[in-house]
């Protein structure tokens, strides 16, 4: 085009050059005929330059690249759209007559956020992210039908009428419990709605669901209550164990004191026994110890010599042991 260019101007120059000198060789008499010639020069000229500005505008605008992971279609201003959609690389169409429109094919995510309703009536605030792309065979259509910001158009109303009809069907614990289920029927509904729109969806992922201040007051006091239960069920269950402890102590207790009177009716020698153990370990205690005692033996029965052990056995008697 450049050069077209150049050369258009070089012959417009030649050609005033050359008219210049002819008027001015012929004199006054010669002087209309080059200006004639002159003017149809500069006509010629114009229409070369004309012709080659219209040139370089064609080759220009006859090709156009599409880039990797783009597809493009074409508008005709007599067809209307055509039916091809055309790969990456190097494409012609017809200038002024045609125009390519160039579309994104690779996967692109979309984030909704919306506030629904549980099947508890419970307000549930749910975030989906979808990773969607259009479906590279039906380009043309989705042009006609939607435009090029499709997922502007479809996206927004499937994904929230899809997550509410989900989270509707379960209760607000289920939506908890079995979030995979939930998604996977989120997920299962947004993408039968948007093939009917040649939309095809990769991903879809719950990335937020939260519940109101109202409901997680209500979980924790509920969680809290189930811990004092169990710490009561345990406190019980410790008490029980007590209970049984002290009866088998006492049912110990009174089975030894059972042994020990029969010991004491079938052999008094069992109380001297006794008698005399006590007193070595009240003799143990008194001699380690830094008080001074002035009580009498009998009373620390640490007398165990004389008429001692008369007496005790006629008090054994007297108290009926014997």
């Amino acid at each position: 085009m450049a050069n077209q260019f150049r050369e258009a101007m070089k012959r417009m120059a030649q050609q005033m050059q050359n008219a210049g000198g002819s008027s001015g060789g012929g004199g006054g008499g010669s002087g209309g005929g080059g200006a004639g010639r002159a003017a149809a020069a500069l006509a010629s000229s114009v229409t070369a330059l004309g012709a080659a500005t219209l040139l370089g505008y064609g080759a220009f605008h006859s090709i156009y690249t599409v880039q990797g992971g783009h597809r493009a279609v074409v508008f005709n201003r007599i067809v209307g759209m055509k039916q091809t959609v055309y790969g990456e690389g190097l494409n012609f169409n017809i200038p002024w007559f045609e125009r390519p429109i160039i579309f994104d094919i690779r996967t692109r995510p979309v984030n909704l956020q919306t506030l629904t309703g549980s099947k508890d009536l419970q307000m549930v605030t749910i975030a989906i992210r979808v990773l969607h792309k259009p479906n590279p065979n039906q380009l043309v259509t989705i042009y006609r039908m939607l435009g090029r910001n499709y997922d502007e158009r479809v996206l927004p109303s499937i994904m929230n009428e899809c997550a509410k009809a989900v989270v509707a069907r379960y209760n607000a614990s289920e939506l908890l419990t079995r979030r995979e289920v939930v998604s996977r029927e989120i997920s299962n509904e947004l993408k039968l709605r948007a093939a009917n729109f040649n939309v095809l969806l990769e991903d879809v992922a719950i990335t937020h669901l939260a519940f109101s201040p109202e409901y997680a007051k209500a979980v924790e006091a509920k969680q809290v209550a189930q811990q004092d239960a169990e710490r009561a069920k345990y406190v019980v269950i410790g008490a029980q164990q007590e209970k049984k402890t002290i009866i088998t102590k006492a049912r110990g207790e009174a089975e030894s004191a059972t042994l020990i009177g029969t010991a004491v009716k079938k052999n008094p020698g069992f109380m001297k026994l006794r008698r005399i153990d006590a007193a070595r370990d009240i003799a143990d205690v008194v001699a380690t110890s830094g008080n001074k005692v002035y009580l009498n033996a009998d009373s620390l029965l640490l007398n165990l010599l004389g008429d001692a052990d008369d007496k005790f056995e006629r008090g054994v008697a007297k108290k009926g042991w014997l």
